[in-house]
Formats: C-alpha cells, sequence, structure tokens
C-alpha cells in the first residue's frame, strides 16, 4: 500500500495521477471531497495531521507514503513520522526544498524544512528527499494582475531562478515510491536552465498573443502584497529568499531529473505552454 498526503496540492495531486492503475493506494486528506472530484480512484481517508486516529488508520497497512507538509514551524512532521514509525511504514518520500542546501539561506521556511529533514532522517525508516527549486506554477500567481492590466509585478525580475516543473517532481516522486535504490538519497531537482521573471513575462506574453509588461516591485511593496496573504515572519522569510535569489543562489541547475527519468526536465516554455488556460481569458 502507497500513502500519498497533499494529493489536492500542486505536487500530490501529479503524483497520484501517475501512480499505476493496478497500485494499491490511499489518500490522506483534510478535504477528501477534493480527492473524490479528481475521479481519484484511490481509497480515501478524511483527517489531518493533528488527528491521531485518523492519521493511524490511513497508515495501517502502509508500505510506503510521500509526504508533504505546509505548517510553517508546526508539528506536523513530527505527527507524521511517529505514526508512520509505529504503524511500520517502510520508506518516507518527503517533499523539501533546495534552499536547505544552501548554506546562507536561514529564513524561517528554510529552517523549518531543515529540522524536518533532519527529524525524518533520524526516524529509523527508510528516507528519500525530493528537494526541489521554486515551482514553475508559482506564476500563475500573477493570473490576476495580466487579466486585470496586463501586467506581471515581480521583485528583482532579473534575478535567476532555476525552476521545475511540478509534473517533473511527481515524476521523481513515483520512480522513488515504487522502485528500489532510492533510500537514503537526497535529490535536488530543477528546470534545464534559470530563468527570469523578465524572460518568464515574455514567454507567457508570446504563448499567449498578448501583450504584457513587467513591473518592478520594491521590497516594501513587495512586503506589503504579501503581509496581505501572510504573517509577518513569513513574509520576513520569502524576502530573504526572494534576496538569495537576487544573489544568484538559485541558479544552479542539475540534471537529476533527467537521470532518473530518462528524459530532460521540462522548461518554463514547455510548462506554460501546457497551462494556458489556468491564467484565464484575457
Amino acid at each position: 500500500m502507497i500513502l500519498v498526503t497533499g494529493a489536492t496540492g500542486t505536487v500530490g495531486r501529479e503524483v497520484l495521477n501517475r501512480l499505476p492503475a493496478d497500485a494499491a493506494v490511499r489518500v490522506f486528506a483534510r478535504n477528501p471531497v477534493a480527492v473524490l472530484e479528481a475521479a481519484c480512484r484511490a481509497e480515501v481517508v478524511p483527517g489531518g495531521y493533528e488527528d491521531p486516529a485518523a492519521l493511524g488508520n490511513a497508515l495501517r497497512g502502509v508500505r510506503s507514503a510521500f509526504l508533504v507538509t505546509s505548517r510553517i514551524g508546526g508539528d506536523q512532521d513530527a505527527r507524521f513520522i511517529e505514526a508512520a514509525r509505529s504503524a511500520g511504514v517502510g520508506h518516507v518520500v518527503k517533499l523539501s526544498a533546495a534552499a536547505v542546501e544552501d548554506p546562507l539561506a536561514d529564513g524561517l521556511i528554510t529552517r523549518w524544512q531543515r529540522e524536518s529533514e533532519d527529524l525524518l532522517r533520524g526516524s529509523g525508516m527508510a528516507w528519500t528527499l525530493l528537494r526541489p527549486r521554486s515551482f514553475m506554477s508559482n506564476t500563475l500567481s500573477w493570473a490576476s494582475s495580466m487579466q486585470k492590466a496586463q501586467v506581471v509585478r515581480s521583485l528583482y525580475g532579473a534575478s535567476p531562478n532555476s525552476c521545475v516543473d511540478p509534473r517533473d517532481i511527481a515524476d521523481v516522486a513515483v520512480r522513488a515510491l515504487l522502485e528500489p535504490g532510492h533510500e537514503g538519497r537526497a535529490y535536488t531537482l530543477t528546470g534545464p536552465r534559470p530563468v527570469t521573471a523578465v524572460e518568464q513575462t515574455a514567454q507567457l506574453s508570446e504563448l499567449l498573443g498578448r501583450p504584457l509588461r513587467f513591473e518592478e516591485l520594491e521590497p516594501d511593496q513587495a512586503r506589503a502584497l504579501w503581509s496581505a496573504r501572510h504573517p509577518a515572519p513569513v513574509v520576513e522569510a520569502l524576502l530573504h529568499s526572494a534576496r538569495r535569489q537576487r544573489d544568484g543562489a538559485k541558479a544552479q541547475v542539475t540534471g537529476t531529473v533527467a537521470e532518473l527519468t530518462g528524459r530532460p526536465a521540462r522548461s518554463f516554455r514547455e510548462w506554460a505552454g501546457a497551462h494556458l488556460p489556468a491564467f484565464g481569458p484575457f
């Protein structure tokens, strides 16, 4: 039995879609209706990490699990890992982030990710860590301003990021869940080349056949924008991350996707071309 958490999220949804039809799959979801609406073939167990009984039901008989947590600074990883160990789970594939490898990245989010990785490595279970760079799908946050004003607004628009297609992360995750030989490995996952927000804007404009312009945000403007959605400590962590990108810390490209899947990592243009309807009508 394979357990998938985060199945309604960006990567978990793709993992679920890629698992073989004949595989025994279970989903642990806070919103099971959203999973079922996606025509999920898997067994669905409702609940959250804070519910020990539901978590125990979800983990019963599980051989390997795909772990996604989202409560920054919370205890979701600790709760899941303890329950998985007690249930006899053999292998956990965890979604982490590439920033954990950057010694100068010490914001709240990255510290939490490092601590979560440490918990899993010390659990006694076999583990695989997936460390993607930023998701290409993060650009969907631009959809509203693109529709309203044909503009993309971002901080440090000329700074490169070797962002990765969530489908590539999912392809690697499925291999780690199904194939032997991935235990004790940490995989840094990137796209085929670094790309800037200015370049992404130009590519979206070309693909959509609509003029788009890029507007550079000042740090205080970004802080105000993000403060509408996130608490102050998270906003400061996002600003720290943006500064690391400005300094070139997110430009490195790895060949891990190609090595593990046998094909090149998808480019931003490929991702965008497959998701143009998500940017809405113009």
